[in-house]
């Protein structure tokens, strides 16, 4: 996606008209992956928005406009995990049920379903599931990379990864 360099000029200069144009021109692609992140809408807005905070303070720092895609994905990701490591210091706990799939899968059964199907079934996973999944799927991390991100073991993480995916097997499973 290209914005003109004037708008990031705008922005740097907190001129509320390039911060717009910039909100506008990217909002909607994050509010995505926020989505993935979050387990329903409001939580992907909070997420969205901190985001977007974060991206106006910190855009002094963006040696390139050129590089700004992958600049503003990463900080949407990164708000993510601060939103998902707040939420555990609230909950002081992570769900970790053992679930073992009790089937298969057919292999066109994602075929078959719509996104709206599918974010939804990830959104209905635990928190720790879901990020790990997102991180490792969605994003390419490898369990190290995940482990330091959100203060845990690589074990963690591989369990975590593995009951996320036990888990979207059983609803799968139940719906097709």
């Amino acid at each position: 996606m290209s914005v003109p360099a004037e708008v990031f000029e705008q922005c740097l200069r907190n001129e509320p008209r390039g911060q717009e144009v910039l909100y506008k021109a990217y909002a909607s692609r994050m509010f995505g992956l926020c989505l993935r992140y979050s387990s329903n809408r409001i939580e992907a807005e909070d997420i969205l928005q901190e985001g977007f905070i974060k991206v106006f303070r910190s855009l002094p720092t963006l040696r390139s406009f050129e590089n700004f895609d992958p600049w503003i994905h990463r900080i949407m990701v990164n708000s993510a995990l601060n939103y998902y490591q707040q939420q555990l210091k609230l909950k002081n706990e992570i769900s970790l049920k053992n679930e073992m799939p009790d089937a298969t899968i057919p292999e066109d059964a994602l075929s078959k379903l719509s996104y709206k199907e599918l974010l939804s079934i990830l959104q209905g996973l635990p928190t720790g599931y879901r990020t790990v999944f997102n991180l490792h799927v969605m994003e390419g991390y490898n369990h190290r990379e995940i482990a330091e991100m959100l203060g845990v073991s690589e074990n963690t993480s591989k369990t975590q990864l593995f009951k996320a995916k036990n888990r979207m097997k059983k609803i799968l499973t139940r719906i097709l």
